[in-house]
């Protein structure tokens, strides 16, 4: 039997997989993500609140005596309080619009009738990867065996005592909030960014696979996405998201703008992979429609082109050359109408984009995702100095 619309408008990459059952069972989530600020508190206070407890029983949280005491480490903040809280916003964010997206291909009848098991078997795979068990193992194992090793190295890149540890005869000598840090608390924060990464995954196989069948789409349709044109409302939907990674990087770099003397100019690559990864996640799902579309316009172009050349001829023989009957009047005439349609439906079809996105929204996602890099050109600039040169470019 093929899903009804209400079925698919339930599709979700996010209300499925272990996690999200445990959070189920433990009446930290609904089953429609009801409880937001109770999960945040919860994980929140897992990863940040036990680093926060042991500084100060171990005298880390605000002390002389350590390069970077707790209470100062910018980018264990970013991480627990602002990216961390961001990831679970996230998910309701996406879920409620990716709902209303996938039941548009069902109620715009993009799905003829032959490919409907088609697309009831995208969206069923989609589901399967979405609950496996066995891919969020990976994550765990991918967090605990790498992850943990590549994000511990920040003491080391900044050859500093901190709260995390002291570093010394080529070893790491952790805290025991280094070690909460370490076991807990990091690879919490890693496996909820991996967690997204997989579901981007999925959701850009969906695409992809919906890409692949013989969708009715229209041409002439004035959204010049050929109908497609509600794939952008998802867009959005991913900001939270975009927002936290670039929090992250921006903790990173401000750690070692402050404690390892770095300038904040010496980081332009990782600011441009940033913005490069940000629209990657976001517009990337959506190449997938990139060949189709650029077939459809092809072949209307030349299909509309040839029906447009002859009505024109024969709206010449009749209103310029005569072939009018007398008694018909040119005011009022559909004949023109039909001609001012035509010419508007000829520019839609040349106006078709490549990609089911605008310019405009391209710039936001990428605003958004170095938006939270802005407080560090303070240290290039005075506030004083920055607020008059944004007076200058505003007036």
């Amino acid at each position: 039997m093929p899903m009804s619309a209400e079925e698919s408008r339930d599709f979700s990459v996010v209300l499925g997989g272990p996690l999200y059952q445990l959070f189920c069972k433990t009446h930290l989530c609904g089953h429609v993500l009801e409880l937001l600020r109770r999960r945040i508190l919860v994980l929140c206070g897992i990863a940040w609140v036990p680093l926060l407890v042991l500084s100060i029983l171990e005298g880390n949280a605000w002390s002389n005596s350590i390069k970077v005491p707790f209470l100062i480490d910018i980018e264990d903040y970013v991480r627990f309080l602002v990216a961390l809280p961001l990831f679970i916003v996230a998910e309701i964010v996406v879920h409620e619009r990716m709902r209303l997206v996938v039941r548009q291909f069902l109620e715009r009848r993009l799905i003829p009738d032959n490919e409907r098991p088609r697309f009831d078997a995208a969206i069923a795979s989609a589901l399967r990867l979405r609950n496996s068990v066995q891919a969020e193992l990976v994550l765990i194992a991918i967090v605990y065996a790498l992850g943990v090793y590549l994000m511990w190295q920040g003491p080391i890149s900044l050859n500093a005592i901190s709260w995390e540890g002291t570093f010394g005869h080529g070893e790491l000598h952790p805290t025991m909030a280094g070690l909460w840090f370490r076991c807990v608390s990091l690879p919490l924060l890693q496996f909820l960014l991996l967690r997204w990464y997989y579901r981007l995954f999925i959701w850009a196989r969906f695409l992809w696979q919906i890409s692949r069948l013989d969708l009715a789409l229209v041409p002439s349709h004035p959204d010049r996405s050929a109908g497609l044109g509600f794939l952008a409302l998802i867009s959005h939907a991913f900001t939270p998201l975009l927002f936290a990674q670039g929090a992250l990087v921006a903790g990173v770099i401000a750690d070692r703008i402050f404690y390892a003397g770095a300038k904040l100019t010496e980081f332009k690559p990782e600011i441009a992979v940033l913005a490069v990864v940000a629209l990657l996640m976001v517009i990337g799902p959506l190449l997938a429609f990139v060949p189709k579309l650029a077939r459809l316009k092809r072949a209307a172009l030349c299909e509309y082109g040839a029906f447009a050349q002859r009505y024109i001829r024969e709206f010449e023989q009749k209103w310029i050359f005569g072939g009018a009957p007398p008694n018909e009047p040119l005011l009022g005439s559909a004949d023109i109408q039909s001609l001012a349609d035509l010419a508007n439906s000829f520019e839609v079809i040349q106006q078709i984009k490549p990609i089911p996105f605008t310019p405009r929204a391209l710039v936001q996602l990428v605003v958004v995702a170095v938006i939270p890099l802005a407080p560090l050109l303070l240290t290039m600039i005075s506030a004083q100095e920055l607020f008059q040169k944004l007076l200058t470019v505003v007036f």
